[in-house]
């Protein structure tokens, strides 16, 4: 098999797009692997963006109870599909979305859902708002296993590679304590 042939597999099982996509990202790259990934991430975040407004209502329903029985999370993640929602790479992202919970304690799952008495009151205790978000807003949280990436861009890239639209509609997050 040739380099090129390798290439193109690897960027096909990075990006889960198509052969011919990978092929093209490629050659626009003059062959650049790295360059061509992140041709084809932009590419998959731009499927994202159109697929924003399709109905889901498929999914799953994600938990997590860490191994010292203390914090637990519940988080409802939907498709568009039965066949997308049973993939291993979907379930692979509510895991990774409950661990993220887990981990982060976050609040709220997107910036426009923090109530504006909140945000006001959150304004006066943070010099920098932006700071607050990141704490407390998953999407805006880096990702804990690729701190390069937010979870909102690790959610659009699963979308772009699964090609339908994905919702994280709610979560739970239980902490003995808390």
């Amino acid at each position: 098999m040739s380099q090129t042939v390798e290439t193109i597999k690897k960027l096909r099982e990075l990006t889960g797009l198509g052969v011919i996509e990978c092929k093209k990202a490629l050659e626009k790259a003059e062959n650049n692997f790295d360059k061509a990934l992140e041709m084809l991430k932009e590419k998959g975040i731009q499927i994202a963006e159109k697929k924003t407004d399709k109905t889901t209502r498929e999914g799953l329903i994600g938990s997590y109870i860490h191994s010292n029985g203390k914090i637990g999370v519940l988080v409802e993640v939907t498709c568009e599909s039965d066949f997308v929602a049973r993939t291993d790479d979907f379930k692979e992202l509510v895991k990774n979305l409950c661990l993220q919970i887990a981990a982060t304690s976050p609040e709220y799952i997107r910036k426009e859902d923090v109530p504006a008495e909140v945000l006001e009151e959150k304004k006066k205790l943070y010099r920098d708002i932006d700071v607050f978000y990141k704490e407390k807003v998953l999407f805006e949280q880096s990702y804990i296993r690729d701190d390069s990436l937010t979870i909102e861009q690790y959610v659009k890239s699963k979308i772009g590679k699964l090609g339908e639209n994905i919702r994280v509609n709610r979560f739970t997050r239980y902490q003995i304590g808390e």
